[in-house]
């Protein structure tokens, strides 16, 4: 691996108004343009796949790192093996952020984990959630997240929201097993949820936990309802329309399942926006 490669491995500072590693590639671009050392044209063959690089089969967005600070997200279900892989080593290739793939079978973690190997970078595998991420130049750490099921069930769609916030740059705590079914549960952690910026709370059957989190602290609570429960739990509806009709102020709700976009939304609430970014 280049020395190059090597450092890009490595967390970044979080010093505020920096930007990401991605923008200081663009700026360092641009920089070499105007002290002359980077000519015009070779500077518009290296911008040429910026927004996009198109493979045919998938078009891979640069941009996004640029607009949003972290490169796109790798949904691999669906996909072929060869496709997610190939994903992946673009993201790898044309962005210099953490790459996170989800919903992904062994066989698309396998191809996904030979690619950071042979990046030299590591790897952080859920495999209950089917998720995984390539770490590189995490964000440094800034705010709480906690991440609560109602059931050990939960802890699927609990994963992949927890590792969706780690790699956007926030701390994350898994409180499990804490369901309306025995309320001093969820009571004894209390002071563990006062603590988090922001709440993510996973439930399944009737969804209820997420309003009494909301009604005992005074944080944000993302609900997020799993696919979890017998027939009349609808795949997830039940625990959906419950979290939706919540009478507790505070609490909204993701789509079914939905850990990565619980997670992302979590970590940007607990990371706030630094001192001096727009």
């Amino acid at each position: 691996m280049r020395t190059e490669d090597r450092s890009r491995a490595t967390a970044r500072p979080g010093t505020p108004g920096a930007g990401t590693p991605f923008e200081a590639r663009i700026r360092a671009l641009l920089a070499g343009v105007a002290e002359g050392t980077v000519s015009p044209e070779e500077a518009a063959e290296r911008l040429r796949d910026l927004p996009f690089a198109d493979l045919g089969f998938a078009r891979v967005d640069h941009h996004r790192e640029l607009r949003q600070g972290l490169p796109e997200i790798v949904y691999a279900e669906r996909k072929t093996v060869e496709e997610t892989a190939a994903i992946a080593r673009q993201l790898l290739v044309g962005n210099d952020g953490p790459v996170l793939v989800t919903r992904a079978g062994p066989e698309h973690r396998a191809a996904v984990r030979a690619v950071a190997e042979a990046e030299g970078l590591p790897v952080d595998e859920r495999p209950r959630a089917g998720a995984l991420a390539i770490l590189r130049n995490l964000p440094a750490p800034r705010g709480r997240v906690a991440v609560v099921t109602a059931g050990t069930a939960d802890l699927p769609v609990a994963e992949e929201a927890a590792l969706t916030a780690t790699v956007m740059g926030t701390s994350v705590e898994t409180v499990a097993d804490v369901g309306v079914a025995g309320l001093h549960r969820v009571a004894s952690v209390r002071d563990r949820l006062t603590e988090a910026d922001a709440v993510v709370v996973m439930a399944g059957m009737e969804g209820a936990l997420a309003s009494v989190v909301g009604g005992l602290v005074a944080r944000p609570v993302i609900a997020c309802p799993t696919s979890v429960g017998y027939g009349a739990s609808f795949g997830g509806l039940a625990a959906l329309l419950a979290m939706l009709s919540s009478c507790t102020p505070g609490v909204v709700a993701v789509d079914i399942d939905d850990g990565v976009g619980a997670g992302y939304v979590a970590a940007l609430i607990a990371r706030g926006r630094p001192a001096g970014q727009p």
